[in-house]
């Protein structure tokens, strides 16, 4: 007797045996840590859908966390070999190498970096929750004509579904619109808050079922109801200490980053320091060389010079022996004839010699100025080569610049949706200041989950080419559908208003 009429409680008179107040819980790490796990495990093993596109960036943030910032010295090709970061279904439903996956997943993990491990995570859980099937319990019920169905139990409300079609419900009842909901032996009744909507009753298949489902819609509606109350005094100062803190770790991330890069940009300079000195002693030994070489062509010219210019005072000398021996010819070529004779061709042998020695000893005199006027020269370059090494000795060097750090900028407060009071009554400015707060993280969350969108669908463009029609499965097909539509899922079903007076869809 006492199971029946506990059976029968309403979902309001059990939220009044709840305590006014409530203990707010510090998640830790570790908790956070094992929930993403969780998630990430349901995701891979299709548990919950997720389109390919959502997959690739999903897997990219996990890499992320993994493995901090991307460094392309480090994570080379093949770095995620052994990693499971997609589900077999999404790599079964393209012509893709695993190396492809790889690429594109990495090309992505690029564009993550100097997220740290908490925030790659949290994207992570952002992303996640947009799935259709996140966060919802599925439950096998029949209606009042003995239709199978589904119920699907979420954050967001009850939603009804099609045995076949997980992914958009049928009909859904937000927690805002519902007045009680309780259950008799195996039928359990939703009343919504507008008496002008019919009572939609289903049947479980067990009773301990029905417990679970009751007590899974009073902890829903209980979030629900707290995520929109206006925060106590406690909770605030937990905000504010955990804004606090955030900025704290914010601050410490961008002074070492702010270290890192003076410390690379004092790298750079010290090496292009290096660089020039090295660049500046290859100079001067150049340099050296190509004097020491100016010298030693310097000192073979006039070597040369000097023996041409004894050559040619040799012939001068034999031109003038030559001479007199001509004039001596002449002056015995009286005696006889054919010793005039003899002396004829004597004097003209000699004649011929003198003017071959005469030209010989032109020759060389001109050979010995165009020596001297290429010693000038070697000397010319011989100065020149000093002076520019000169030059190159009093260069003036580079001393490196440190970079005046620039101020901080202040980090942007975190958000803690657990509130307080379980309870309606709250003033209408506490309403007012809740609204404008609501409206600012939604007005937030639309531009960062269009820029989000715009990823996703070009990455949905790269890869469509080598999509293979023939292995897409039901949930797929199903997604497809709603996307071309406009994304029908159980987020647009919600905020569909009620109009006044309608009834409920036909299940």
């Amino acid at each position: 007797m006492a199971g029946a009429i506990a059976s029968r409680m309403s979902f309001s008179s059990l939220k009044r045996k709840q305590p006014k107040t409530f203990t707010v819980r510090i998640v830790t790490m570790d908790a956070e840590m094992e929930f993403n796990c969780e998630v990430k495990k349901q995701i891979l093993d299709e548990k919950i859908y997720c389109p390919p596109e959502a997959s690739v960036l999903l897997a990219s943030y996990a890499v992320q966390a993994k493995y901090g910032d991307y460094d392309p010295t480090v994570h080379k090709r093949g770095f995620l070999a052994q990693e499971e970061l997609l589900p077999k279904r999404v790599i079964n439903l393209y012509q893709m190498t695993p190396e492809m996956w790889e690429e594109r997943i990495t090309a992505w993990y690029a564009e993550h970096r100097g997220r740290a491990r908490d925030e790659a995570e949290m994207e992570y859980l952002k992303i996640a929750q947009d799935l259709e099937m996140y966060g919802v319990n599925y439950f096998a019920i029949r209606n009042k004509k003995g239709t199978e169905l589904l119920l699907g139990v979420d954050a967001l409300g009850l939603h009804i579904y099609d045995p076949e079609n997980r992914l958009t419900p049928k009909i859904s009842f937000p927690w805002n619109e519902i007045r009680n909901i309780s259950y008799s032996d195996k039928e359990f009744t939703i009343k919504p808050l507008d008496k002008k909507i019919d009572v939609f009753k289903f049947n479980s298949s067990k009773l301990r079922v029905n417990k679970l489902i009751l007590q899974l819609c009073i902890g829903n509606h209980d979030l629900f109801m707290r995520r929109r109350k206006a925060d106590s005094l406690e909770v605030q100062q937990m905000k504010a200490q955990a804004r606090e803190e955030k900025a704290r770790k914010q601050m410490e991330r961008q002074r070492l980053a702010r270290e890192k890069q003076m410390r690379e940009e004092a790298e750079r300079t010290r090496d292009e320091l290096e660089r020039r000195l090295l660049q500046l002693k290859e100079e001067a030994t150049m340099a050296n060389e190509a004097l020491m070489r100016s010298e030693e062509t310097a000192d073979l010219l006039a070597e040369k010079a000097q023996i041409t210019e004894e050559e040619a005072k040799l012939l001068a000398q034999k031109a003038a022996e030559a001479e007199q021996e001509m004039q001596r010819i002449k002056a015995t070529a009286i005696r006889t004839e054919e010793e005039k004779r003899l002396m004829e061709q004597k004097v003209l042998e000699a004649e011929v010699l003198a003017l071959k020695m005469a030209e010989e000893s032109e020759r060389r005199a001109k050979e010995a100025d165009q020596l001297k006027q290429d010693l000038q020269e070697a000397r010319e370059a011989e100065r020149r080569a000093k002076q520019k090494l000169l030059e190159i000795a009093t260069k003036p060097t580079y001393p490196p610049m440190n970079p005046i750090p620039a101020p901080l900028p202040p980090d942007i407060p975190s958000f803690n949706l657990i509130g307080d009071s379980l309870s309606f009554d709250f003033k209408d400015t506490d309403m007012k200041r809740l609204s404008m707060e609501i409206e600012k993280e939604k007005v937030e969350y639309m531009e960062k989950s269009k820029h989000l969108q715009e990823q996703l669908n070009e990455l949905k463009t790269e890869i469509e080419a080598l999509k293979l029609k023939e292995r897409e499965t039901a949930l797929d097909i199903l997604h497809n559908e709603n996307s071309d539509r406009g994304g029908s899922s159980k987020h647009n079903t919600i905020k569909k208003p009620q109009a006044q007076g309608r009834r409920p869809i036909c299940i």
